[in-house]
């Protein structure tokens, strides 16, 4: 078995109250782009703490070729409208969707502390439950409504809190007296709509399933909620004038939010890119809200879908933390948020979000200790080897510069590895990493001492990894 740098243990409760980095939870506020500045959102006067941008140094690893990233802020909170086109609010469903994964039940305390920890990181709505699904349920998401709702940080931000409901009174009912509390609540309801949908599991007609949806967004709006999504459930397998339909019959019962789900992670990115275009040019009304994207991974495929939504007008992003969710999983928080932050300059037109990546790692390790949900070795951004490499093309070029071989410097995920180019010893490592760990160990060796060590040390690799 390889050794690896381990991850420091953290305990849930610790995450609680500490993070990686020393600053303020109003500092989540400040957000950055990680690629080439772009002017129309530079602000020169705005107030940088120390924790937030830190000189670039040799062997910074911010992500493609800019060290300095520029710092903005995220725009206020209107429920249908976003000022900055490029700004993308991130919607975080591991409380709902993540806990549907089998085996991931979550106590109502597990809950507040992780909606605690997604405040923290910055995420703009918290999907705290389904109110109506179970009494805990709707504790939990009352709970989190008066705590974690009602925290403003001293730049305004709060987190929406929002409850789902099905297409029906006693539903939204009971999700509004959820979330009511908070200072930004939001009820959330859906209804399929794929022609396998309505006919073997509602069992009802185009017009029928219409009028539920319109009736049921304006009974939301009646409760004195002005913040209403709407989701058309299996939109991925939906008829497109079915869905143009619908959506704007919402829009005019109120909708601020349409939610454009792959629920069972059919389509693949252009296809689902598509969609959302094709909804931004045919739905009536369109202009006044907030398109969403909420894909699933059975194929594989729920980042790239929701990134190829995003590309195509999509400003509400669903993810989870990990990953975890139904089935195959969701798209995963830490990978679409760090792609943006890489890539979003360049590739995405300047999108970016008001996530604060250095409480990425503590969340996700919070997460997947509460849950039981363990993340796979090779997970992107937040797996154990993530940040280790074996190769010994690789460690050379690692112990050389860092930015060799990797696009994303640990730190800024908040994650503190034990070796500074995170070697693993094995076969295929070669003389310079060898030389590095035997010298942090405190071992000097010549040229002929160190090649008899090294192939006295493949000899016992072959058999085994060491550290």
């Amino acid at each position: 078995m390889a050794t690896v740098c381990t991850p420091h243990t953290i305990s849930p409760a610790a995450i609680v109250s500490s993070s990686p980095v020393r600053c303020s939870h109003s500092q989540s506020h400040l957000l950055f782009r990680s690629n080439f500045p772009n002017r129309r959102h530079h602000s020169p006067n705005l107030p940088i703490s120390a924790p937030n941008l830190r000189a670039a140094t040799k062997g910074r690893v911010l992500c493609s070729q800019n060290p300095n990233p520029t710092p903005t802020r995220r725009p206020d909170y209107v429920p249908n409208r976003i000022s900055d086109p490029n700004y993308v609010r991130i919607f975080d469903t591991t409380l709902r969707d993540g806990e549907q994964s089998p085996g991931a039940s979550l106590t109502s305390k597990e809950k507040l502390d992780i909606a605690r920890q997604l405040a923290k990181l910055g995420v703009d709505i918290i999907d705290a439950g389904f109110p109506a699904a179970s009494k805990d349920d709707f504790v939990a998401v009352k709970m989190i409504a008066k705590e974690v709702g009602n925290f403003v940080d001293k730049d305004g931000y709060v987190p929406v809190i929002c409850g789902l409901s099905r297409c029906n009174e006693k539903d939204i009912k009971t999700a509004w007296e959820a979330v009511k509390y908070a200072k930004r609540p939001r009820i959330h309801t859906f209804i399929a709509t794929s022609p396998i949908h309505m006919k073997h599991k509602l069992r009802k007609t185009k017009e029928q399933v219409i009028e539920m949806a319109r009736s049921m967004v304006s009974y939301a709006r009646s409760l004195g909620c002005q913040d209403v999504q709407f989701s058309p459930e299996d939109a991925g397998r939906s008829e497109k004038e079915f869905l143009y339909q619908i959506l704007g019959e919402v829009i005019k019962a109120g909708a601020t939010t349409l939610n454009i789900p792959d629920t069972v992670g059919y389509t693949v990115p252009t296809e689902f890119g598509q969609l959302i275009a094709d909804i931004k040019s045919n739905t009536p009304g369109i202009d006044d809200v907030i398109i969403s994207a909420h894909c699933h991974n059975d194929l594989g495929l729920s980042t790239a879908n929701t990134l190829a939504g995003a590309s195509r007008g999509a400003r509400q992003l669903e993810v989870t933390i990990n990953g975890i969710g139904e089935r195959a999983g969701n798209a995963s928080l830490e990978e679409v948020v760090m792609t943006l932050n890489c890539r979003g300059e360049h590739v995405f037109g300047g999108l970016y979000t008001g996530i604060n990546p250095r409480h990425i790692y503590m969340t996700s390790k919070m997460v997947s200790e509460y849950t039981g949900m363990h993340v796979q070795p090779h997970k992107a951004i937040v797996g154990a080897n993530a940040f280790a490499h074996e190769s010994g093309i690789h460690q050379d070029g690692m112990l050389k510069d860092k930015r060799t071989y990797e696009i994303i410097s640990p730190e800024d995920i908040g994650y503190d590895r034990s070796s500074e180019a995170a070697i693993v010893l094995g076969k295929l490592s070669g003389r310079h990493a060898l030389k590095k760990q035997l010298q942090q160990l405190g071992y000097e060796l010549d040229d002929v001492q160190l090649e008899t060590v090294f192939w006295r040390f493949k000899g016992v690799a072959e058999q085994k990894k060491v550290n």
